[in-house]
């Protein structure tokens, strides 16, 4: 019985600490109209536990969040250490017409930062696409940014964080612009296959 239990001490001793992800984001990270238990940061967590991953998910989403208020943000998150950071930033920039140019200066300060504070960290980009009513050049500025970002920083890029969600009815919540419970499950299935190969590459 004794020999059972300091067995047990040790294994549990010897448990790795988990990886830390930070999801950053606006609104859809956050889950806006749902519990947070059915944002796609959540399911992502599901979809790692699964796979007996040693990383755990830390929802950062912050529902009217921009670049420059994420900016703001992760000096205090950093206090907490960093594995990945998903950045899902950008979108309420692009509706309020914010310049392409600080939007991308506001992105690359936040990867700044982190790798500044935890150089090994890994980053992935979410991007974003505008409405029509944006108009077609304003669209390809902003659409760019998020492609420059990734380029520069050799971070894999989710062109859309909405793909497949974004202006379908169904999907989303009568606003039109947050996806429903179903709506972040697809929106979870899109980011596991860039997140996913990612979290295999620092599992050891």
């Amino acid at each position: 019985m004794l020999a059972a239990l300091l067995a047990s001490i040790i294994l549990i001793g010897a448990a790795p600490t988990p990886r830390v992800v930070l999801f950053l984001g606006d609104s859809i990270t956050a889950g806006y109209g749902l519990d947070i238990s059915q944002a796609y940061p959540a399911l992502i967590q599901q979809k790692i536990d699964v796979k007996s991953w040693p990383f755990k998910v830390v929802n950062a989403g912050q529902s009217g969040d921009t670049t420059a208020g994420g900016l703001n943000r992760i000096d205090w998150l950093l206090r907490s250490r960093i594995d990945v950071l998903f950045l899902e930033l950008g979108a309420n920039d692009g509706l309020r017409g914010l310049p392409a140019e600080t939007i991308q200066k506001n992105l690359q300060a936040i990867i700044d930062r982190v790798k500044a504070k935890y150089p090994d960290a890994q980053i992935v980009i979410a991007g974003m696409k505008m409405p029509p009513n944006m108009g077609q050049s304003y669209s390809k500025r902003f659409e760019s940014v998020f492609v420059s970002v990734a380029k520069r920083n050799n971070a894999p890029l989710m062109p859309f964080i909405l793909e497949g969600v974004g202006g379908v009815r169904d999907l989303n919540q009568p606003d039109g612009m947050h996806p429903t419970v179903r709506g972040h499950q697809i929106v979870a299935q899109n980011v596991w296959k860039v997140l996913e190969p990612v979290l295999r590459s620092l599992v050891k």
